[in-house]
């Protein structure tokens, strides 16, 4: 009988060994786990924070691209409104060139008087002299 409890214990023994190495390892990986717990919490924390200013930021934003966008919308309403007045007055040039070309190949069709083929005669008011001008202007540019 001495030998069966011997034989028992020795069981034991050998079972106990595996179970007290695996009890070790255990604890040792439960103690990691508690280290990195408090780092989690720590990134949670910092996560929780980060969204936190990220959710107060977000009127600020939005309110900083409505100003924004209110000040482009006048600045894109005004470059219209100036479009539209340089096409009207490239209109108006367009036309007024025609007129000056029309009037000026029709007086070079003309006969001259015999004092005037030798030194031209001057504009007669300043609207002339400025239609001039903006005749030589215009052909300038083209």
């Amino acid at each position: 009988m001495a030998n069966i409890e011997l034989i028992v214990n020795l069981i034991i023994i050998c079972l106990l060994i595996p179970m007290i190495i695996y009890a070790y390892n255990l604890n040792r990986s439960l103690k990691d786990l508690r280290q990195n717990q408090n780092s989690l919490a720590k990134l949670v924390a910092a996560l929780n924070e980060a969204t936190f200013k990220a959710e107060n930021s977000i009127p600020k934003l939005k309110t900083a691209t409505e100003n924004s966008s209110h000040g482009l919308k006048e600045v894109v309403d005004n470059a219209k409104e100036l479009k539209n007045d340089l096409l009207f007055i490239n209109e108006r040039a367009d036309s007024l060139a025609d007129r000056l070309e029309n009037v000026i190949s029709s007086s070079r069709n003309m006969p001259a008087p015999a004092a005037a083929k030798a030194e031209p005669l001057p504009p007669q008011d300043d609207r002339a002299m400025a239609e001039m001008e903006l005749l030589k202007a215009l052909r300038a540019i083209k």
